[in-house]
């Protein structure tokens, strides 16, 4: 039970830097009879799951069943497939419900992340001549700003104009009340990541919502770094949408379907990139020219389902929901917490120089830790060369996520220790980085 391994020992955890006290850690462990459920890369310590997450045998199961509906059952598999593939989206949103706090009818599996982010922001940004800026932050994901930019543009905004940044004091994390001192009375719509990607910082998202809807303002998250690993109740918190994708801590593999949701309290407004997957869908094949969009998350689908790429979120979501997201939060926190300490206690002072740039509250926390250096790339190549896959971000941090269904405490353990023997033999100081590569 977890309430056990939350024993009094939990309270000594970051008390020992030891090979012995990692592995005691990881018997106790009740997540510990998943890691064999996950493929992880031969001679690898896989620490990039908040990048893209690992291949389960269940995943791995799901795709080939739809395969074999497909060779077997042709278009019937729309009907006649065990999950059937005409429902496969919504059924997806109900398994993916519970984990973000939201009713069935209001997720749904679609898309990819930026395309839920034109669908969702389209709709509900109604701009008018007292509130007609978007209000965002300057450490958000590309992809989010460049869709805000975009949709600005369609609307035939100057974004430099029309879209507001949040800055950051210290480059690396934010000040919840110097977001909700910019919510002036002329922005129409906020769009927030509900992690950091960069750092980790996990925000308060039912504090700014209840701080927007104050002020008359729509609100949503992108929560691509959280879902899957950190419990929401976006219903409750009385979100009004979010979007996130299904291949960090899903395990929904390489370019799986999204996910997005919108509370229902907006299911009759009229979604602006229609398509024909948002019809209603025991109409839909009337094929009527005229649209009337389904009165659920399923409205806002535009395109037919990529069900080959939705087909393996139906075995890793199974696995989510067996293990229990709040247990796989405890450890989240609890393995953070752990490799925290250890860098703390064996790579912060000279020579090493290691600096924590993630929050260091696990309440405030997702689960990757994010560590400045200043010769962070040749660290983190000579990482990877070493089968240590944790990735870089420019100019000077190493992300090292822990999935908490396959990483362990001695990976942890294991990774400190690494890099303080590249330090040690000061290997860093003379490898050269590959200027080319393309995905770091």
């Amino acid at each position: 039970m977890i309430s056990d391994w939350l024993s009094e020992d939990i309270m000594k955890r970051g008390t020992d830097t030891s090979k012995e006290y990692s592995l005691r850690l990881d018997d106790e462990d009740p997540l510990s009879i998943y890691r064999d459920e996950f493929y992880v890369p031969e001679g690898t310590v896989y620490l990039n799951g908040n990048s893209l997450g690992l291949l389960s045998r269940r995943a791995e199961e799901s795709v080939v069943n739809v395969k074999e509906e497909w060779k077997e059952l042709g278009i019937q598999g729309w009907t006649e497939g065990e999950t059937p593939w005409f429902f496969m989206s919504e059924i997806l949103g109900e398994m993916m419900a519970d984990m973000v706090g939201a009713k069935p009818e209001e997720v749904v599996a679609t898309g990819t992340t930026t395309v839920n982010i034109h669908s969702l922001v389209s709709t509900l940004y109604k701009p008018s001549m007292e509130k007609d800026k978007i209000l965002a932050d300057e450490l958000n994901f590309p992809t989010d700003i460049y869709a805000l930019e975009g949709l600005l543009e369609l609307k035939g905004f100057d974004p430099e104009k029309k879209l507001k940044l949040v800055p950051s004091s210290d480059g690396d994390t934010l000040d919840e009340d110097k977001i909700v001192e910019m919510m002036a009375d002329d922005i129409a719509l906020i769009h927030l990541p509900s992690v950091l990607y960069r750092s980790g910082q996990l925000l308060d998202m039912e504090y700014l919502t209840e701080q927007a809807h104050k002020r008359n303002i729509i609100i949503g998250f992108d929560c691509s770094h959280s879902a899957g690993v950190i419990p929401h109740d976006l219903h409750d918190w009385n979100i009004d949408y979010a979007m996130w994708c299904g291949y960090k801590y899903l395990n929904g593999g390489p370019g799986c379907s999204a996910f997005l949701y919108i509370n229902e309290k907006h299911f009759e407004e009229e979604p602006k990139l229609k398509g024909w997957f948002g019809y209603e869908k025991e109409k839909q094949f009337e094929l009527n020219l005229e649209f009337i969009h389904e009165k659920s998350a399923g409205g806002w689908q535009i395109s037919s389902p990529a069900i080959l790429s939705s087909a393996p979120l139906l075995g890793s979501l199974e696995i989510i929901e067996e293990a229990g997201l709040e247990t796989i939060r405890e450890k989240s926190k609890e393995i953070t917490d752990h490799f925290i300490y250890l860098v703390d206690e064996v790579l912060s002072e000279d020579p090493y120089g290691f600096e924590v740039i993630s929050p260091r509250d696990s309440e405030h926390r997702s689960s990757h830790v994010a560590v400045k250096h200043e010769d962070a790339d040749a660290i983190s190549d000579l990482l990877r060369r070493k089968g240590f896959i944790t990735d870089f971000r420019p100019p000077n941090t190493i992300r090292v996520a822990f999935s908490p269904l396959y990483n362990t405490y001695h990976d942890a353990w294991k990774t400190v220790m690494t890099i303080k023997d590249i330090i040690d033999k000061k290997e860093y100081e003379t490898h050269e980085v590959d200027a080319d590569k393309l995905v770091t």
